[in-house]
């Protein structure tokens, strides 16, 4: 007894021990893990982040949601700059305003790198470059040709006088031999436009402290210049064949924010590429200037066709479509109200399918309506929840459309139930023994509660169950009848 009196507080102080031990240096593994994490993370945060967007084909409506998105995105992210490469032909004035308001307002900086060799920033990409915080070239690129033209000439490359196409352009007289003398604008509406196009540009230029005469000088006289020359007249900054030599270049360069000056630092950037989605490159493809400009010849004159045919439907239908995809890519319509258009147009033929049935031609138009809208509405961030819903609602609708269809055509088969037409093959009863006369005979069936005259092939006796098969005037053909035997 005195044995285990003295030995269990021993075995407990014992354990006691062990545990707080056990304790001490579970805090301080924690605490040296927490160090080492942290440490990790400031490491982490020391080192500068970028976003790379890539823009290759005409400006358009998809081009600017794109990049709006991805500047908003670096923002939130807090990297350090963003690099867009360029490869362009121009675009659209509306979407690139857009974009270059996005750019001066924006809390990162915004880096235009004319890139891969061969590329350009004719048009519309020579206002963005202008507009960007840093504007590079790789060699053997070039930029220029920024007179504004209307929708139908070759963006970025017509020397034309602003509004006038290509058409317009093949007969236009040459120059009257004042070659030194800049383009003013033939028309009031030409000068209002190269005014103002001027005036957009020259501002850009002298916010970051370019060359404004040229740029003026590429609006008024779509002059072109390639990345060494542009560098040498102080029209871009950097000339750099490669993203790490565009980072190196740049490093420690002072650009003008809307909040004051700020210097970047990109030395061990880590530089993350976002490239443009599936969604992008759908829209874009719609939003191109020429796919736009027939997309709206297209609306035009299916609604004119529906309207001069009242009842053809397909034109009606592909007309109003094609007419707000017109409207959406010239950015007449936002992309929410040209989305939020498109799905209730869908709706719209897919229910008008039920109540006037044309054979799928509502229902097929409204489902790509639908989609197409919804697609346009989709915000890149949301994809894994849009796309199941869209897929979701269109197959139902398709179901919806497709039961339709095959209720109405199970009901065209039908016969009818009322009229002349609904008396073939309805049992009368003969009322006496028909007569031969000729190769037929004659006699009297009681039809509809009607006492009728009635012309056989074979002889029918009083009483006989027979069949109606065609009616003529006040007389019905009629054949025996088949027993439930036969007709099985």
């Amino acid at each position: 007894m005195p044995f285990h009196h003295t030995t269990l507080p021993a075995q407990a102080r014992r354990a006691r021990r062990l545990v707080l031990w056990l304790i001490l240096a579970l805090a301080g593994l924690t605490l040296f893990l927490g160090t080492l994490n942290q440490g990790a993370q400031a490491q982490q945060e020391d080192v500068p982040a970028g976003l790379v967007l890539t823009v290759n084909g005409a400006i358009g409506p998809a081009t600017m949601d794109y990049l709006v998105r991805g500047i908003e995105q670096a923002e939130a992210e807090g990297a350090e700059l963003v690099v867009v490469r360029l490869d362009t032909p121009g675009g659209l004035m509306e979407s690139m305003r857009s974009i270059i308001k996005k750019m001066l307002a924006s809390e990162v900086p915004v880096v235009t790198w004319v890139t891969p060799a061969g590329a350009r920033a004719a048009s519309a990409g020579t206002y963005m470059l202008y507009g960007s915080h840093v504007a590079a070239m790789a060699p053997a690129t070039q930029l220029g040709s920024a007179t504004p033209v209307q929708v139908g000439s070759a963006p970025g490359m017509d020397d034309s006088q602003p509004g006038q196409t290509d058409g317009d352009q093949s007969q236009a007289a040459p120059d009257s031999g004042e070659d030194a003398e800049k383009r003013r604008g033939g028309t009031a509406m030409e000068r209002k436009v190269l005014e103002d196009a001027v005036s957009y540009i020259r501002g850009l230029a002298e916010r970051h402290g370019r060359n404004a005469d040229w740029a003026e000088e590429a609006v008024r006289e779509a002059v072109n210049l390639n990345a060494d020359d542009a560098l040498a007249s102080n029209v871009v900054d950097v000339v750099a064949a490669s993203l790490p030599e565009l980072m190196t270049q740049i490093n420690g360069r002072t650009v003008v924010m809307a909040g004051g000056e700020r210097t970047l630092n990109t030395e061990n950037i880590e530089l993350q590429r976002s490239d443009p989605d599936w969604r992008t490159k759908l829209l874009s493809v719609i939003t191109d200037p020429n796919v736009a400009y027939f997309l709206m010849i297209i609306g035009f004159y299916g609604i004119v066709f529906e309207l001069a045919n009242p009842g053809s439907i397909f034109p009606g239908v592909i007309g109003a479509i094609c007419l707000v995809l017109a409207l959406f890519a010239f950015q007449v319509l936002s992309v929410n109200y040209a989305g939020l258009a498109l799905i209730l147009l869908g709706l719209g033929f897919i229910v008008g399918e039920a109540f006037m049935p044309s054979f799928g031609i509502l229902g097929i138009g409204g489902i790509v309506a639908f989609v197409t809208g919804s697609i346009i509405l989709m915000d890149g961030s949301h994809q894994d929840i849009s796309l199941p819903t869209i897929g979701g609602t269109a197959v139902v609708a398709a179901g919806f459309i497709l039961w339709t269809v095959i209720r109405f055509v199970g009901l065209r088969r039908r016969p009818p139930v009322s009229g002349m037409e609904n008396s073939a093959h309805e049992p009368v009863t003969a009322l006496d023994s028909f007569q031969p006369e000729g190769d037929r005979y004659r006699g009297h069936v009681r039809f509809s509660g009607e006492r009728w005259n009635a012309v056989s092939d074979l002889p029918v006796d009083m009483g006989d169950q027979l069949e109606v098969s065609a009616v003529k005037g006040l007389t019905v053909f009629v054949t025996r009848a088949k027993s439930r035997q036969e007709a099985l």
